[in-house]
């Protein structure tokens, strides 16, 4: 995948997280998928997605970047016969509550494999 398409997939994400849209965000990743967050590690896709469906502590929230980030080497070509290629972008914004107050600063680290995001690790403050 490209920069600019790593970037997409990544905004894609949040907007579907914001617009609880969560057989889009199923579309996006792998099935096995990792979430490792400060308070939890969710792994696979379906938990995932259940956990963004049912289980959030907040559902009425959304994610404003401030900055999408690619590692210039991070976009790999995958070997012959290997599609299974990885890159990394690096997401920075904020989790904002209905009323536009802040409720958490974050950092996500998207790790890709092909067109789909394998694993997120978050990193509050």
């Amino acid at each position: 995948m490209t920069r600019p398409d790593l970037r997409q997939r990544t905004r894609a994400y949040y907007d579907a997280i914001d617009g609880d849209d969560y057989d889009q965000l199923a579309s996006l990743l792998a099935p096995s998928f990792v979430h490792d967050r400060p308070d939890q590690t969710i792994e696979g896709r379906d938990r995932f997605v259940q956990f963004m469906r049912e289980e959030r502590p907040q559902t009425d929230t959304t994610h404003p970047l401030d900055g999408l980030y690619c590692r210039p080497d991070s976009v790999a070509e995958p070997a012959d016969g290997d599609d299974t290629a990885t890159a990394e972008v690096v997401a920075r914004g904020r989790l904002l509550d209905t009323d536009g107050e802040c409720i958490v600063g974050f950092v996500d680290v998207f790790t890709f494999a092909g067109d789909d995001i394998e694993r997120i690790e978050t990193y509050t403050r």
